[in-house]
């Protein structure tokens, strides 16, 4: 898969990794009975994991129920190793809005036996993304970042980046001091509370303050 633009130009830079952020909403690790962890919990999904949520996208349910994360995904422009938030903040390429599919049982039984995530996580197609609206065009600052998920007409997720507990510039200069995050990257800053059960013939809409709005089909 190819990223591009709301435009419909490729971006200049190939497909990179997803960094993943865990707990980043309050009153979704509630809705979970997870503990809101000191700093913030990373993971990661493989290239492989990109899929274009325009339209349509698959469902695998041969290992277990698929929920749905909606997220805000921050695409880095340059570098960033060991930097401050400033950098970070000026390395920020683009926005888009990013479905972390999770295989919740799965799940569940890897964090039970202390296992790492990544196979309820980061399988194939496991990342439906938009299209990336360029940072200049979203009117908002970072603190004021709003986003929603509809499913088959009904209002799910309703996330605002003033709900994260650990801001996007902050979080950017974090994972950077722990590896590099290069051009084609991208950042998914956690999901907020209203997360669910996938299902086939789902109606899917995503939308990204009033610069994006998505329709898609769960196939």
């Amino acid at each position: 898969m190819q990223l591009q633009w709301t435009s419909g130009e490729p971006l200049a830079w190939p497909r990179g990794k997803v960094v993943c952020v865990g707990r980043n909403y309050a009153e979704h690790a509630k809705e979970l009975g997870n503990a809101v962890p000191e700093q913030p919990l990373l993971f990661m999904k493989p290239a492989t994991a990109l899929v274009p949520v325009a339209e349509a996208f698959d469902l695998d349910e041969s290992r277990g129920e698929v929920h749905y994360e909606c997220e805000l995904a921050v695409l880095i422009g340059k570098p960033l190793t060991a930097a401050g938030q400033a950098q970070a903040q000026d390395a920020i390429a683009g926005f888009g809005l990013a479905l972390d599919l999770t295989l919740r049982g799965l799940q569940s039984e890897l964090k039970e036996k202390g296992h790492p995530w990544e196979l309820a996580k980061a399988f194939d197609g496991s990342c439906p993304i938009s299209d990336l609206v360029p940072a200049g065009e979203l009117g908002q600052g970072l603190g004021a970042i709003r986003f929603q998920l509809y499913q088959n007409g009904a209002l799910r997720q309703d996330g605002n980046s003033a709900e994260m507990i650990t801001p996007i510039a902050a979080l950017l200069a974090h994972i950077s001091q722990v590896f590099t995050l290069e051009p084609g990257d991208l950042v998914l800053t956690g999901t907020p509370k209203g997360v669910g059960k996938l299902a086939k013939g789902d109606q899917l809409r995503l939308v990204l303050a009033d610069c994006l709005d998505v329709s898609s089909t769960v196939r």
